[in-house]
């Protein structure tokens, strides 16, 4: 990992900075904004194995449930960012989320 800014950064301030069309991943670990490399080989087979096998158990159990592709999670309290491998999230709660349609 390659820092891409060298200056610290809050959580909104990543928000906003992050480009939309982006061929770079960027995470914010701690406030600095870091260029992620892109999963290959084992990690990213059992990345898109895991999103099958999820995807299929939330419509067998017709759960409320989808995976996101491109949501960043805030950890509590913390400013940082992250895109996670494989992310469930709960139709339901994203009314509370006021960043979600960002």
């Amino acid at each position: 990992m390659t820092q891409a800014i060298p200056n610290l950064v809050t959580f909104e301030e990543f928000i906003e900075w992050l480009p939309e069309n982006r061929r770079v991943c960027y995470e914010l670990h701690n406030r600095d904004v870091v260029e992620m490399a892109q999963p290959v080989g084992k990690h990213e087979e059992i990345k898109g194995f895991l999103g099958i096998a999820i995807a299929v158990e939330i419509e067998r159990l017709g759960l409320p449930y989808f995976i996101s592709n491109q949501a960043i999670v805030r950890p509590p309290e913390k400013d940082s960012g992250y895109f996670p491998d494989v992310l469930v999230l709960n139709r339901a709660n994203l009314e509370n989320e006021k960043l979600w349609k960002k």
